[in-house]
């Protein structure tokens, strides 16, 4: 029996669906963002001098170290899907309760790098004296949360495979105005700083880890979770990582490209790295809003592979592309036309809002480009390739990012904010084009005509 909450993917026109899909699973991306951002806003006007940019200094390195384990989100996600798609519950049982397992692992393997090695870390990314302590202390008590974010990640993988990205939107929506609540009392009434936002971030991340797991509780037939289930099961591991890793190696060197330019960015000195922490929260739901629909691409082409609806996938691929591209269009400009007010939530400074906007005119302007890369990522994976997208990715958008910072950035005439930020838009281009040509060299050897008309 089909729950309201569950999404027939497999039958009928295929955009009502992908926005049905997509836009919960938009807003859900936005509520996590805002768990960053009101800290960033938060400390931008309410603590010490040097605490937005030690806030905001540490998004690419929680990046770098969160995506390879979150990798694992889209491996649950494809085997779910698929297995959903071809009626396999007892697989679907076993994907649930693998991956809740693996969440847990990974999120204390986190907690405990993340703990001991922050100084190191910081340090590596040339992170200037005055902001280091608080820095490191933000990071600490941020990655004491990492499990809780895992099992969340995860749970709502899981049930996205299913269509249901409408009870995870509920569950952040709580959990993100207990964040904002706590922050605005710790920072505010207590004088907590950094430690202050850093506390609500993983009391907000453990309230959403609660709920998903509850949920998932209430589940019924593959879906359920049952606490007695929980193993790891040998061969759903091994496909979960065949999926998951490459995936999440990606996102590691997305970040670690990131971090490459952070560290560049930190050169500049306090300004510049609080204007771009700025810009950079205010991309990010611009990216997330996107990247929805990336997902949407991933989630419907593997359960249409999976139920043999083979004819499906190209519609697919031309449709989320073609979302991503008007969202990333269309919030970029908006949020560039209005950059000044925009930064200005963060940080009223006049230097740090002209940092922010030079940022925001390269990568706002063009994020339309990043969104058509991510899409087509997501359809290539949602056939089961993995391995491929990464190693574009890996040579395109990030290799071309390091290599242009280690090269002609170092010139004199092109050593700027500017010159620094044009690496982003110009690898977005070039990557999305070499994926393309991916896809349909991969498109080629699925069946052309389907082999399962109903599941």
């Amino acid at each position: 029996m089909r729950r309201r909450t569950d999404l027939d993917m497999t039958n009928g026109a295929i955009l009502p669906k992908l926005l049905k899909l997509s836009l919960p699973l938009m807003l859900s991306s936005i509520l996590q963002l805002l768990f960053n951002a009101a800290d960033i806003i938060v400390v931008g006007n309410f603590a010490s001098e040097h605490s937005l940019a030690a806030v905001g200094s540490t998004t690419a390195l929680v990046n770098l170290m969160t995506n390879l384990f979150l990798g694992l989100s889209t491996g649950a996600n494809v085997l779910a899907s698929h297995y959903l798609g071809a009626g396999d519950n007892e697989r679907v049982s076993r994907t649930v309760h693998t991956s809740m397992v693996l969440s847990v692992i990974s999120g204390l393997i986190l907690t405990a790098v993340g703990c001991i090695f922050a100084d190191d870390l910081l340090a590596l990314m040339q992170t200037p004296p005055e902001v280091l302590e608080l820095s490191a202390l933000y990071l600490r008590i941020y990655f004491a949360g990492m499990t809780a974010m895992m099992i969340y990640n995860l749970g709502s993988s899981i049930l996205r495979a299913k269509g249901d990205t409408k009870r995870p939107l509920y569950y952040l929506t709580f959990a993100g105005a207990i964040n904002v609540v706590l922050n605005l009392i710790f920072v505010i009434l207590f004088k907590m700083d950094v430690a202050g936002v850093a506390l609500a971030t993983i009391i907000s991340q453990c309230i959403s880890a609660f709920l998903i797991v509850m949920c998932l509780v209430k589940e019924s037939g593959g879906f359920k979770l049952e606490f007695k289930k929980l193993r790891l099961d040998r061969q759903t591991v091994s496909k979960m990582l065949k999926i998951g890793i490459p995936a999440g190696f990606q996102g590691v060197v997305f970040s670690l490209s990131n971090v490459v330019i952070q560290s560049s960015i930190n050169s500049f000195g306090a300004t510049v790295m609080a204007g771009s922490a700025a810009a950079a929260s205010i991309e990010g739901f611009i990216w997330v809003s996107m990247n929805s629909f990336s997902q949407g691409a991933l989630t419907f082409t593997s359960t249409n592979i999976g139920a043999g609806k083979y004819s499906r996938v190209n519609r697919i691929a031309v449709i989320s592309c073609s979302c991503a591209a008007v969202t990333g269009l269309v919030l970029g400009n908006i949020a560039y036309c209005f950059g000044v007010p925009l930064l200005g939530i963060y940080d009223p400074r006049p230097e740090v809002i002209e940092a922010g906007l030079v940022r925001m005119s390269l990568v706002c302007v063009f994020y339309c480009t990043c969104g058509l890369m991510d899409c087509i990522v997501g359809s290539i994976r949602g056939m089961e390739y993995a391995v491929t997208p990464t190693i574009v990715s890996l040579l395109g958008a990030c290799g071309l990012r390091i290599l242009w910072i280690f090269t002609g950035f170092q010139l004199p005439e092109f050593h700027s904010t500017f010159w620094l930020f044009m690496s982003y838009p110009a690898s977005w281009v070039i990557t999305f084009l070499v994926h393309l040509v991916c896809f349909f060299f991969m498109r080629r050897k699925l069946p052309k005509e389907d082999t399962q008309t109903d599941k």
